[in-house]
């Protein structure tokens, strides 16, 4: 004897192996056995075998009205056996039993399921609705695979496009549109973005790359709210009485910092590093403070600059030569004949800048051969040299921690657009600068020189701020003083671009709080010691100054591709960092050359550009030859 008995949702006929109270022992043709509830099962049969019945009980099935089959049914809940006897007009075989079963199963909408072989015809009213209802799943399915097809074909139907501009941000996957593209995705076997690019969704690959940055952190624009400043800022402070300059790059108009120097005696100098206070205006929690506290950072991209803070306070902060700013100074003054620090100390007051200088202005002419020549003529001489000078002592105490000189010779490449920073048609140009230029050293080190001093006088006076620290390799942000290995100092708190970041507006906070107040500080500063919101601001600022750089690496490495193909250049120079990955030479470019083998780090190779693709960012290249250093025997003087 065999059973029909429905398993997980399936119908299943085997031979009846064993027989108890309410479970069967059955076993299937492959020689399997189970065992089923008799909940469970339909009925019994002895012929025919089961995989005869399931097929042809299957045809049978197909021919069933099912209209009629509604019209005929019981008006109450009734047994799918006994229905059959009835609409068979005999006694039905285990065939015709079994196709009703199916055919009942396989309209829920006319019958609703009531379990152990019984079944109850859906209410008048509510056939017509779920009939409805089908139809419509029916029609919105023909429509989804039209506007499949079509996408397939390279065709763009209105309804996706008009929606493209969140297919890829925040799309609403329950629509039929969105089911519609990612069918065509899947089809395709290509990403999202390749879709909408052959589809001319999008005017190119740079219009895709900023539209997933800027809806995702920008949805309502990069525009802030009129901001009006009700007063100026620090008009009650005194005058510092120094000549300072600053240097920027050619396009910063954000200027935060100004270096001035001058003689207290016989090689000795006291430094000054004057740094913009916009923490007199943004202070927590205020209007200012919410807007500043939402971006995090000055976001810099090739040809677009996203500020932090409004142009009005940028404004009334930045350190424009000529006028009277407020800002937050820091003298240091220094005995190069004892090299030692004799004394330091923070002000609040206001200085006037003498000039903006441009550092791609400066670095022709301020050059380490000139700056060991005295008797050479460079601008500015009476402000950069004993400035060098402080700068040579400074590095040099650090590398005494540090154990090993700074490594600074790579070449950093800025990028100039002539154009707007979304046309991909814009002409750009790479303008290459050493990194440990005079100029860049000078500045840089000065800021070090601030963001140590202000660190430790935070730590001092116990007065949390944000620091960056770095040891044992690991680089991280902290509310408390750790050391930084790689710089050599005991403490770094950025510090020096209130302006442009967020921690610094905050620490500038603190450290004002600390130099008016001592040791009192801690009590009356914006932030106290473990306060939670402290570290709020650590870990969003981490996580969006992370997906700032990613961006600006995106869209650098997106010019650098239309640079390739602007200047036709099919050749290019490159280093090996290691293994496969290289670094172009006369462009900020990383990539992997497959197939390189094994080649020691910093050999210099030329390698034949293939193709660029600008969606991927990514060049296809091969290696053309390995070039030879020069040999020692070539120059005795190496």
């Amino acid at each position: 004897m065999y059973v029909l008995f429905e398993d997980s949702g399936k119908f299943k006929a085997e031979k009846i192996f064993a027989d108890a109270d309410s479970t069967m022992q059955v076993e299937s043709a492959s020689g399997k056995r189970s065992k089923i509830r008799k909940n469970n099962v339909f009925f019994e049969f002895a012929q025919p075998d089961p995989t005869t019945l399931l097929e042809q009980a299957e045809q049978l099935a197909a021919e069933f009205d099912v209209d009629f089959l509604w019209e005929c049914a019981p008006k109450e809940e009734f047994s799918a056996i006994e229905f059959a006897e009835d609409y068979f007009g005999h006694t039905p075989s285990a065939v015709e039993k079994t196709a009703l079963i199916f055919a009942l199963h396989g309209a829920p909408a006319y019958f609703h399921r009531k379990g152990k072989g019984l079944y109850r015809p859906a209410p008048p009213e509510i056939l017509e609705a779920a009939l409805a209802a089908i139809e419509k799943k029916r029609l919105q399915a023909e429509q989804q695979d039209a506007w499949t097809q079509a996408m397939i074909a390279g065709e763009l139907p209105e309804p996706i496009a008009a929606i493209a501009n969140s297919l890829l941000s925040a799309p609403d996957k329950n629509t039929l549109e969105w089911k519609a593209f990612d069918a065509a995705v899947q089809h395709l076997g290509v990403s999202p973005e390749k879709l909408l690019l052959d589809l001319n969704a999008w005017s190119s690959p740079l219009a895709l790359h900023r539209h997933r940055f800027f809806s995702n952190y920008f949805p309502r624009g990069i525009e802030f709210p009129e901001i009006e400043l009700a007063t100026e800022w620090g008009t009650e402070l005194p005058v510092a009485d120094i000549e300072a300059y600053s240097v920027d790059d050619e396009g910063t108009t954000e200027i935060d910092d100004a270096l001035s120097i001058q003689s207290i005696g016989e090689n000795q100098w006291r430094v000054g590093v004057h740094i913009a206070t916009p923490g007199l205006a943004v202070q927590r929690d205020n209007e200012l403070d919410q807007l500043a506290r939402k971006r995090l950072s000055t976001l810099y991209t090739p040809g677009q600059k996203v500020p932090m803070l409004p142009e009005a306070v940028i404004r009334q902060f930045s350190l424009d030569e000529g006028l009277s700013r407020p800002a937050i100074s820091l003298y240091v003054d220094i005995d190069l004949e004892k090299a030692e620090i004799l004394q330091s100390q923070t002000r609040l007051e206001r200085i006037v800048v003498k000039e903006n200088l441009r550092q791609h202005k400066l670095d022709p002419l301020v050059t380490q051969e000139a700056l060991d020549n005295p008797d050479s003529d460079i601008p500015y001489a009476h402000w950069i040299r004993p400035l060098w000078a402080v700068t040579q002592y400074l590095a040099k105490q650090r590398e005494l921690v540090r154990g090993r000189p700074e490594n600074n010779n790579r070449v950093e490449f800025l990028f100039d657009l002539d154009g707007a920073a979304d046309d991909p048609d814009s002409l750009v140009r790479l303008i290459p600068r050493v990194r440990n230029a005079p100029i860049g050293l000078i500045t840089a080190e000065m800021m070090i020189l601030a963001n140590n001093h202000w660190g430790g006088l935070l730590a001092q006076h116990d007065v949390p701020g944000i620091y960056r620290s770095q040891q044992n390799m690991r680089t991280r942000m902290s509310t408390h003083a750790l050391p930084h290995d790689s710089i050599g100092v005991p403490q770094y708190a950025w510090s020096t671009s209130p302006l442009r970041r967020y921690v610094d507006l905050v620490n500038q906070w603190q450290i004002l709080a600390a130099a008016e107040h001592g040791v009192s500080a801690r009590l009356v500063a914006p932030f106290k010691p473990k306060e939670a919101d402290l570290f709020g601001i650590v870990g969003a600022f981490e996580a969006q100054y992370t997906a700032w750089n990613d961006f600006q690496n995106t869209i650098e490495r997106y010019w650098v591709l239309r640079w390739l193909q602007q200047q036709n250049i099919q050749q290019m120079s490159a280093t090996v960092i290691k293994e496969d990955l290289v670094r172009f030479d006369s462009a900020p470019f990383v990539m992997r050359v497959p197939g390189l083998g094994e080649l020691e780090r910093g050999q210099q190779l030329m390698l034949d550009i293939l193709s660029v693709n600008e969606l991927d960012l990514t060049v296809e290249a091969r290696l053309r030859e390995l070039i030879q250093p020069p040999s020692t025997e070539d120059h005795p003087e190496a």
